[in-house]
């Protein structure tokens, strides 16, 4: 089914391969639910819907696409659900489940056409690459604000939190301790380090913090707190207006840059998308399989699904093969029976993980042409407006109206494409509907 021997693999490999990007994900578990939870959708329903759409997301395409790529609900996204849309502009949960649904399935229609290569013919690969590392800013801004390390000031709008308090003492202590497992190159750096500093704060209480009175539960598929209370609640008729549109846009880019970014860089990693014949039939029902998990996702109650980066773990370990991504689906359902440990686990020992996958994000920039004068100024602006503005919305559009109005001032014509041109227009459309409200 998997034609391990035509990959150039075998069974043991895959294995191995899928048990190691799994440990390297399996974060997404307490870390999306803990995020998302702030809409006030309740934890155990995320905890469950979490695993539940990275089985089926991974699983899906394992068996569609044949490639070690493995899906979940995507870091930054998540965040720009629930601090930017439901939190910043009061939209309820439902409602911002409703545009996930509407931005990826755009996505999956346009999945069967050739409009991904468009995009990746017609917007410049730096830009791309600051959208990503504007997002990395803008998901640690949120993960310092909501650690306590950073507070709204009054006189300087944000200044440092109070480093006497033990919560705020032991994020710092989370967050290094992340960082150093990170730095030795540990398999599974992440859920090491949320689970070690989890135990430290259940033995001193930090936070009221406490050991789970059990480890194991059946799932959580009840209609209270469980799945059943957010399974299928998204609020598709409140989303159709004008309002949404930035939104949905916001939503529809990320993931459209992301998946291309995130599938394109693992079958770098491991040559899978090389073959003359095959290799681009592979790439295309990847980034299917991937819109595909994003609007089963939006059903079950998550912010948008994407390609796990973390996959170039197991694709370094030797996996070629569907076999890989189908080894983390099987995997993640035995993640659907630990909800007492995931519950237990303390905020400042999850936040620290999303400064961690900014950091990630982050490093993207190296590879930006500062060179270019054009590039560099629309660059800063995509990547400094996102936090300041709080929206990823503004920061893109930023970035491409600066980048349009350069090329035109220098008269470098040859530089401006239909692409450039269509998106600029939408940046500027967001800012005419801001002004509007």
């Amino acid at each position: 089914m998997f034609k391990l021997k035509e990959n150039k693999t075998d069974f043991r490999t895959e294995i191995v391969a899928g048990l190691t990007t799994f440990l390297a994900m399996v974060y997404i578990i307490p870390v999306n639910s803990a995020i998302v939870s702030n809409t006030g959708m309740p934890i155990e329903a995320l905890i469950t819907a979490t695993a539940l759409v990275t089985i089926v997301a991974s699983a899906f395409n394992a068996f569609f696409a044949n490639t070690p790529v493995a899906m979940s609900v995507g870091m930054g996204l998540n965040a720009y659900f629930t601090f930017a849309v439901c939190g910043a502009q009061k939209i309820p949960w439902q409602s911002a489940l409703g545009a996930v649904f509407i931005s990826s399935a755009i996505f999956l229609i346009l999945s069967f056409t050739h409009f991904r290569l468009w995009i990746i013919r017609n917007i410049p690969k730096d830009l791309r690459l600051a959208i990503c590392a504007g997002i990395g800013c803008f998901i640690t801004f949120l993960g310092l604000s909501q650690m306590g390390i950073i507070v709204h000031n009054k006189d300087t709008l944000v200044g440092v939190g109070n480093f006497s308090s033990s919560h705020v003492l032991f994020g710092m202590f989370a967050l290094a301790l992340i960082i150093f497992f990170w730095a030795i190159k540990l398999k599974g750096a992440f859920i090491f380090g949320v689970l070690i500093s989890s135990v430290i704060a259940w033995i001193l209480h930090i936070d009221q913090a406490q050991f789970p009175t059990q480890l194991f539960s059946l799932p959580a598929f009840d209609s209270k707190n469980g799945l059943g209370a957010i399974f299928l609640h998204l609020n598709i008729k409140n989303t159709l207006n004008i309002s949404m549109i930035p939104i949905i846009l916001t939503f529809f880019i990320t993931q459209l840059f992301d998946s291309i970014g995130t599938i394109t860089g693992v079958g770098e990693r491991g040559k899978i998308f090389d073959d003359a014949k095959n290799g681009e039939k592979k790439l295309g029902k990847t980034l299917m399989a991937d819109a595909a998990g994003s609007t089963f996702g939006a059903f079950v109650g998550t912010s948008t699904v994407t390609a796990f980066v973390e996959s170039t773990t197991g694709v370094e370990s030797g996996g070629r093969t569907g076999l890989t991504a189908l080894v983390v689906a099987l995997c993640f359902i035995l993640t659907l029976f630990l909800l007492p440990l995931f519950k237990a686990i303390p905020a400042n020992a999850i936040y620290p993980v999303l400064i961690m996958v900014g950091v990630l994000m982050f490093m993207e920039v190296k590879n930006i042409n500062f060179k270019d004068e054009a590039i560099a100024v629309a660059s800063f602006f995509t990547i400094i407006m996102m936090p300041l503005t709080y929206s990823i919305t503004s920061g893109f559009a930023f970035g491409f109206l600066t980048y349009l109005l350069i090329r035109i001032f220098k008269r470098q014509w040859d530089k401006i494409n239909l692409g450039i041109v269509v998106l600029s227009l939408i940046s500027l459309g967001n800012f005419l509907l801001i002004a509007l409200q």
